[in-house]
């Protein structure tokens, strides 16, 4: 029988892999909960459920990790973030692109791959590229294209390439990365209504844990951060916001095959009508947030960059 996946017990998971007990706070829980619950729905295949089980405790146990980090070292969340630029936009508009670009000047910092997926204890300036955990990562990716080289139309990605925000929110279970993992449409329909200030609120505390050996301007890149520009700079007054254009058919044809590639995975079933309204709803809401929100803030306080 299917075993359904329960917010006590995978946090009692999570604890155990990490060796810890306390959270810096519960404001992921409603998520959490919302998310197992539709999922749980989802009817998904038994080695898809294990595979996200392993995703949601390990995300949970990182962030015990990061909390009890903070704890010991205080003085850290008293540093500054200052002037961070975020890039956003419809979905597959280039924000890696433009995200590695930028990436390329060295006073910038940006977070990598392998330190959002094992941040504690933080790395330093000089061993961002070269910590035992990139390395193994490094290698562990190599072994997963060679095992599936059709990933390699997707994951454009490394360990020691910038990553976006999506996983660092996840902490919080308020990221429409979960959301990608089926046809969730109660998850989704809650985050995109809820308040996300306790998502950037954690995302700030990573940070400043991530930066505490290895400082620099932020780098960040998420196209989602599209739908909550106004919380965004509730937490980051002083960020510079850069939006990217590309094609909305070109890009949200692109969206729809990534997504169709998730639930292949995670659900092992594509229901082709259901992501081409979903994707096509969702890249709508990220465009016409940014209006929005540019219609308030003005409109020199947006950057414009296009694919081009």
């Amino acid at each position: 029988m299917l075993q359904k996946l329960d917010s006590n017990t995978v946090i009692e998971q999570a604890q155990d892999a990490a060796g810890l007990e306390h959270f810096d706070s519960e404001s992921f829980r409603e998520g959490l909960d919302i998310f197992l619950s539709d999922f749980n729905s989802s009817a998904a295949p038994e080695a898809a459920t294990e595979r996200l089980r392993g995703n949601v405790v390990q995300v949970l146990a990182n962030r015990l990790k990061v909390a009890a980090y903070l704890d010991q070292h205080p003085e850290l969340l008293k540093r500054p973030i200052e002037r961070p630029v975020f890039v956003f936009g419809i979905p597959r508009t280039g924000t890696t692109l433009l995200s590695n670009l930028l990436a390329a000047d060295p006073a910038r910092r940006s977070p990598l791959t392998w330190e959002i997926d094992d941040p504690v204890p933080p790395a330093t300036s000089k061993t961002l590229y070269s910590d035992p955990r990139a390395v193994e990562q490094l290698a562990f990716e190599r072994q997963m294209l060679a095992a599936r080289p059709e990933m390699g139309k997707y994951y454009r990605g490394s360990a020691i390439y910038p990553n976006e925000c999506v996983f660092i929110m996840a902490h919080d279970f308020k990221t429409l990365m979960w959301e990608s993992r089926g046809k969730l449409l109660t998850y989704r329909d809650w985050l995109f209504q809820t308040d996300m200030t306790s998502a950037y609120q954690y995302h700030k505390r990573f940070l400043l844990l991530l930066q505490a050996e290895a400082p620099g301007i932020w780098n960040l890149k998420m196209p989602s951060h599209a739908l909550w520009l106004p919380t965004l700079l509730k937490v980051y007054p002083d960020a510079r916001l850069v939006w990217t254009h590309r094609d909305p058919l070109t890009a949200t044809g692109s969206f729809c095959s990534l997504i169709s590639f998730a639930h292949q995975t995670f659900t092992a079933r594509v229901d082709a009508q259901w992501i081409g309204q979903n994707c096509s709803w969702q890249a709508e809401q990220h465009a016409t947030r940014i209006m929005d929100a540019r219609a308030t803030l003005g409109e020199d306080r947006i950057i414009d960059v296009r694919y081009s």
